[in-house]
């Protein structure tokens, strides 16, 4: 069998989802050196295969339904999104509703207020794993269900 070339590897897995540069580059770097891969995943962008800004808003818009802000943005951090690339992700999402998701996470896993401070800790440590920041983690915990509604 002949040896599947940089090219085609790479195209294979942009086939299957986006990716993002670094990921790409990272699941090549076994296959080519840096300078081979490089020539590779800049003609990706040429030809818009490859689009980081593209990556990071579809995975916003997958993720973002279940997880907080902080995760988001570390979770694409992970995967080599600059910062500004992730910003504008988060900002095209309308992630200023992370109240509304925190409870809706909530709603889906717990749906009734903690009865005490194991509970009350219990759930606050799942909606932080989820990557919701403190202030918003209260104010799902504290409010009772019928001011949610």
């Amino acid at each position: 069998m002949a040896e599947i070339s940089l090219r085609e590897r790479a195209v294979r897995h942009l086939a299957r989802r986006d990716h993002s540069r670094a990921e790409l580059a990272r699941k090549l770097a076994p296959y080519g050196t840096a300078e081979e891969i490089d020539d590779v995943l800049n003609r990706m962008h040429e030809l818009e295969l490859l689009s980081d800004r593209r990556f990071a808003e579809a995975w916003v818009r997958g993720k973002a339904a279940r997880f907080g802000t902080a995760r988001l943005r570390h979770d694409l951090a992970q995967r080599g999104v600059a910062r500004d690339t992730v910003d504008a992700a988060l900002a095209a999402e309308g992630g200023d509703d992370e109240l509304g998701r925190a409870r809706q996470v909530w709603t889906g896993k717990f749906g009734i207020a903690p009865a005490d401070a194991r509970e009350w800790a219990k759930q606050a440590r799942f909606l932080q794993s989820r990557g919701f920041g403190g202030d918003v983690i209260r104010k799902v915990l504290n409010e009772t269900p019928d001011e949610s509604a």
